[in-house]
């Protein structure tokens, strides 16, 4: 199984990234701020379905390439630590994003699911981004497949924790999530650079 130190930089570096607000935040914040907090949940309910769907490709997919191919989990690793220092780099450089301003899907149930279901299937972002984070916290003399097993029930289960906090919070904190766009870039900007930066050390012991 992973290692449990790896396993616990696996849980920190996943709550740093679920709490930069991105397509599925921002979609879920509009819906808790316009209808109240059940909308939102039955919005994370939709993204949340289809993080699963995407999951399951990724460690489909993950699992037959580098059980096959080894000897490449290393470069794929730093791949890893140069796509989360990137990504660092441009949270800390983008623009504030206001969640308040995202507008709110149609209030029927059916189709909240749906909106958010598609707006995460439909991220092209997301399958790059479990593809170059996950190998990063595998041991190759371990079997593959329990080890993405775990780590992605462990990410599912944080997403539907800390986007549920989203979901719960947005409706009070309204003017609060306005107002401190550039705040959260620069903190969540810098917790990725150093997480990067902490993997790629960590790599050479």
């Amino acid at each position: 199984m992973i290692p449990f130190d790896l396993y616990l930089a696996f849980i920190a570096a996943t709550t740093v990234l679920m709490l930069i607000p991105g397509p599925n935040v921002a979609l879920i914040v509009a819906n808790s701020v316009a209808y109240g907090t059940r909308i939102g949940l039955l919005t994370l309910a939709g993204t949340a379905s289809a993080m699963v769907v995407q999951l399951c490709l990724v460690t489909l997919g993950m699992a037959a390439v580098l059980g096959a191919l080894g000897a490449i989990l290393e470069w794929v690793r730093w791949i890893g630590v140069a796509y989360l220092i990137v990504l660092g780099v441009r949270q800390w450089r983008a623009s504030p994003l206001d969640l308040t301003r995202v507008r709110p899907e149609p209030r029927a149930p059916r189709e909240i699911f749906l909106r958010g279901l598609l707006v995460s299937l439909t991220n092209p972002k997301t399958l790059l981004f479990f593809g170059a984070f996950f190998p990063q916290f595998l041991t190759r003399s371990q079997p593959m497949v329990p080890q993405l097993a775990v780590l992605s029930v462990t990410f599912v289960v944080l997403a539907l924790l800390l986007d549920g906090c989203w979901a719960v919070l947005s409706g009070r904190a309204r003017k609060f999530l306005a107002g401190r766009g550039r705040a959260r870039n620069r903190i969540s900007g810098g917790l990725l650079i150093g997480a990067g930066v902490g993997l790629a050390l960590a790599h050479r012991k």
